[in-house]
């Protein structure tokens, strides 16, 4: 058993893009085995990038498979029996065309938790739809409410669909539904669609709305620009700093760093702040972003500067947390969150020639000769498939 919280534990991974890839990294990165089943020819979904950044694979074993093929079929079914959870993030219905769906595996194995995450859902009218993390967002209110007064909804990147509604959910689904099966519960299915993600995260500010807080139009509101006080500042530099002290002793801090008198600025006042932004926008042009630092870092103003992705590992209290790791040379997030007790190890870094998918698959009870007879036949492949671009995009 190896480090981390979720030692032991056993998940098959089909291979796919986005979500699916994320919940079986997080899962991986806290201890769990994770198999990763991929197809035999490389598929051309998603970026193209050497196989090495792919970093949603790190800590995954990978084998390729023929799932075309009833042999094919069969052995993912044994690998499936053995596990403890699957992930599989196909179009609704593509598992149980294949002869792979939950009818198939949860017969096979009843305490098995049945992971799927899609973007609309395994119901619904728009269920067979295709799409992506934007359209999900968009349809469940999220994208509505990102960006500027005046401006078009800003994509936030695919951080709140992909990621935060999609595989975060997926993940946090599937250990309760494992959680359950610990207790004697039955293995079940766990639907995770990325338009309920999205609303999800959406929770807080729906409350807002209730309350009738936050009705403005986009842009013009505390949390999503509209306020001087809640917004980023273009320095002498060229470079950005955020500050966001709402509650009002943490404001009376800030203006008297920057020199202002308290009662000369009104935060209070909607109608006020296009001139208390343009305010706060001056002064914060007369200084460059290390300037700032030194005066408003560590304090309680609520500040932070504003880093590239590729700087923020240089800043002194991301290096003390150790929020970035290197492994075989690439820069990346460290696993999260903490554990006191059980630690998670440094990921191994995404492999594409994995000789350990064979022991792994020994030590889940899949049968030595099946193994050897599956990739003789040319059904099974150890590691991924050939990439189709070698390019380092």
């Amino acid at each position: 058993m190896g480090a981390g919280p979720l030692s032991g534990l056993k998940i098959v991974e089909f291979a796919g893009i986005g979500p699916g890839p994320m919940c079986g990294m997080l899962l991986a990165d806290l201890g769990a085995e994770v198999l990763r089943i991929d197809r035999m020819v490389a598929s051309g979904l998603g970026i193209r990038r050497a196989p090495e950044f792919d970093l949603l694979n790190r800590g995954k074993r990978t084998v390729s498979l023929d799932l075309k093929s009833a042999e094919g079929v069969a052995f993912a079914r044994r690998v499936a029996a053995a596990s403890d959870g699957l992930i599989e993030g196909f179009r609704p219905g593509t598992m149980e065309r294949l002869g792979l769906g939950p009818a198939e595996c949860l017969a096979d194995n009843p305490r098995l938790v049945y992971g799927r995450v899609t973007g609309f859902g395994q119901t619904g009218p728009l269920a067979q739809a295709a799409g992506h993390d934007l359209n999900y967002i968009a349809l469940s209110g999220a994208l509505h409410a990102i960006g500027r007064q005046g401006a078009a909804p800003t994509p936030p990147l695919n951080l709140v669909g992909d990621f935060g509604g999609g595989g975060l959910m997926l993940a946090y689904g599937m250990l309760a539904a494992l959680w359950c099966v610990q207790r004697g519960g039955p293995g079940q299915v766990v639907d995770a669609a990325m338009v309920d993600g999205a609303a999800a995260l959406m929770t807080s500010m729906f409350g807002l709305y209730g309350a009738g807080a936050h009705l403005g139009d986009r842009g013009t509101n505390l949390l999503d620009s509209g306020a001087p006080h809640y917004d980023v500042y273009r320095c002498a530099d060229g470079e950005y700093v955020s500050v966001a002290p709402i509650e009002l002793k943490f404001r009376s801090e800030l203006l008297e760093r920057l020199g202002v008198a308290a009662d000369s600025m009104n935060f209070d006042d909607p109608s006020r702040w296009r001139e208390e932004k343009d305010r706060l926008a001056a002064i914060f042009a007369t200084r460059t972003r290390q300037q700032w630092c030194e005066l408003l870092e560590g304090t309680d103003a609520c500040f932070a500067p504003v880093l590239a992705p590729l700087e923020a590992h240089t800043h002194p209290h991301i290096r003390a947390r150790e929020t970035f790791v290197e492994i075989a040379g690439i820069r990346q997030p460290s696993p999260a969150p903490r554990f006191q007790a059980t630690p998670a190890a440094s990921p191994r870094p995404p492999h594409t020639d994995d000789a350990g998918a064979c022991e792994q698959l020994r030590s889940w009870g899949v049968e030595p000769g099946a193994i050897e007879s599956m990739v003789g036949s040319g059904l099974l492949r150890v590691g991924a498939p050939p990439a189709t671009d070698p390019k380092r995009t």
